[in-house]
C-alpha cells in the first residue's frame, strides 16, 4: 500500500495543479471583464463591492478545485476497495 502512496500523491498533484490553472484562468478572465468596462460602469462600485465580487469568485474557484479533488480521492478509494 505504501508503494502506491507517492503515484497516488504526484495524482493528486496533478489534480491540484491542474484546479489551479482553472482557477488562474478564472481570475484573468475575470480581470480582463473588469479591463473592458466601461469608465464610468466601474466608478459606481465601491471598493468593498470589488472585493466582495472577486472573493465570490475565488469561492466558486476553490468549490470546483476542491471537487476536483474529493473526485479524484473518491476513485481512488474505489479502484483500492474494488
Amino acid at each position: 500500500m505504501e508503494q502506491n502512496q507517492p503515484q497516488q500523491r504526484r495524482a493528486a498533484d496533478q489534480v491540484f495543479q491542474e484546479s489551479l490553472e482553472q482557477l488562474e484562468d478564472i481570475l484573468q478572465e475575470s480581470s480582463t471583464e473588469e479591463e473592458e468596462m466601461p469608465e464610468l460602469h466601474t466608478s459606481t462600485f465601491t471598493e468593498v463591492e470589488l472585493d466582495q465580487d472577486l472573493t465570490d469568485i475565488d469561492l466558486e474557484a476553490l468549490e470546483d478545485a476542491v471537487a476536483d479533488i474529493e473526485k479524484y480521492l473518491d476513485e481512488i478509494t474505489k479502484t483500492k476497495l474494488g
